[in-house]
């Protein structure tokens, strides 16, 4: 494996370790959130929407965001960069 192969590897794993990181912190954010803060969770903010729906909702939005923006990355940076490398081997 060359050395540019290498690097866009690591530019990879770097972008999933960033957006895992940001999935994990809203996620046991949320988690302590409900375990330690249940009133303010409780609070009702419209009739039959408390607080605690809202950031949950908010969570599985936020994993969806953060799929949508690793997609795009691997779309426009990524798969073109190894389609450069791949084409320069050849």
């Amino acid at each position: 494996m060359n050395d540019e192969i290498r690097a866009l590897a690591k530019t990879r794993w770097r972008v999933a370790i960033a957006l895992s990181t940001v999935v994990f912190a809203l996620y046991f954010g949320f988690i302590f959130a409900v375990a330690f803060a249940k009133e303010a969770m409780a609070a009702e903010l419209a009739p039959g929407l408390s607080l605690g729906i809202l950031l949950g909702a908010l969570v599985i939005v936020g994993a969806w965001v953060t799929t949508w923006i690793y997609t795009t990355w691997a779309n426009t940076h990524f798969d073109a960069k190894l389609a450069g490398i791949k084409g320069k081997e050849t």
